[in-house]
């Protein structure tokens, strides 16, 4: 049966994948407390039904940062991707071109930046953290403007990995016979995934880790760089290193405090991505649609501001941009639909987010993005 929403896509990748990765993206920092909250909260927030209105051509397209897109959602950055379907960072990038959106390509994807380009044909926005091999970011900062990358996204509430409990549990990055034989048995009771993936969908590395780590023999060294390369130390002055070796459009991703916000317009950045990480690194952080009010006015127009977390329907969408986001960020929606049917589940899932938002507005009378405000929400 052709799943009808977000949930189903989820419930169709929780079937075909083995736990450990299911538990990987499905799963946030401790208690999942932010992590219920970025849904929950959402959900609370009553849109206001208005009736007798002309409704019939609601316009979802904007343009924003130099590009045309079809509705006000983005692809987020998905470690890992790679492992939820053969070479699926490269699926999901196709199903973005076609839907007209951008997709973000993660640090730590199993695809790197050239083979993701060439796939979808045209080259995507790009994630990163502030590590501290600088030469290697240098680098990859390098690969990015030459490739012709629009859109630099740097994510900065990463200092420090959270602590997430499902992961361990479950042997992700354990070492050691038990963890091994655990990981064994979960794969081998997925054999479709184990068959797509495992066999045929190599090489599992981090692509855009090869030039760091040129001897690296499997994903468990590639981990434990990045584990040793994650920064305690960054501060503001680090997002000015990163401005003078990229003259292209900088977002900053991780921002939830007012201060944080106005900090980054003085830091030169071109958007503001209101974010929690998902709920996965400070359990009992505020939930973004909570914050993105007050970030909304502390920017006060200056640069747009974009929601990422806890979009699971077109209605949530709307509900964002009713807050103050010109645009959101989905996750998970994306990880789920390409875990439970590749590329075409992708598709399927964005075309169902549109088709949402469109019955979303034309049953609050909002026929165009620019007239959401906080007068759709009844508060």
């Amino acid at each position: 049966m052709k799943p009808a929403s977000v949930h189903d896509h989820r419930e169709r990748a929780r079937s075909r994948l083995p736990r450990i990765l299911f538990d990987y993206i499905d799963g946030a920092a401790m208690t999942e407390t932010t992590l219920r909250h970025n849904v929950s909260d959402m959900e609370d927030l009553c849109l206001r039904q208005r009736v007798l209105r002309n409704v019939g051509t609601p316009d979802t397209s904007l343009s924003l940062f130099g590009q045309d897109w079809a509705m006000p959602v983005a692809m987020a950055p998905i470690g890992l991707a790679g492992y939820y379907a053969r070479r699926g960072e490269t699926q999901a990038a196709r199903a973005a071109k076609a839907a007209c959106i951008p997709f973000t390509l993660s640090t730590v994807s199993l695809c790197d930046l050239e083979e993701t380009t060439k796939a979808a044909g045209v080259p995507p926005w790009f994630q990163l953290y502030v590590l501290r091999d600088r030469g290697y970011l240098d680098a990859l900062l390098q690969k990015a403007r030459d490739l012709g990358c629009p859109v630099l996204m740097l994510t900065v509430d990463m200092p420090v990995a959270g602590r997430r409990w499902r992961d361990p549990r479950n042997g992700l990055g354990a070492a050691g016979t038990a963890a091994a034989l655990k990981r064994a048995v979960d794969v081998l009771r997925h054999p479709e995934w184990l068959w797509d993936v495992q066999v045929h969908g190599g090489p599992h590395i981090f692509g855009n880790l090869v030039a760091a780590q040129p001897d690296a023999k499997n994903l468990s060294d590639f981990w434990t760089w990045l584990g040793n390369n994650f920064d305690p130390t960054v501060t503001w002055d680090d997002i000015e290193w990163i401005r003078a070796r990229w003259p292209g459009t900088l977002l900053i991703k991780g921002i939830l405090e007012p201060d944080d916000a106005r900090s980054a317009i003085k830091a030169g950045v071109d958007g503001i991505i209101v974010s929690n990480h998902g709920g996965r690194q400070l359990d009992g952080a505020r939930s973004t649609i909570s914050a993105l009010p007050r970030v909304a006015e502390a920017v006060a127009g200056a640069k747009p501001v974009l929601l990422d977390g806890g979009i699971r329907n077109g209605a949530d969408v709307l509900r964002a941009l009713s807050l103050g986001a010109q645009a959101c960020l989905i996750g998970r929606a994306w990880a789920w639909a390409l875990g439970g049917g590749g590329q075409a589940g992708v598709s399927s899932m964005l075309e169902t987010l549109r088709q949402e938002l469109i019955v979303s507005m034309q049953l609050t009378a909002c026929t165009r993005l620019s007239d959401a405000g906080r007068h759709l929400i009844d508060a």
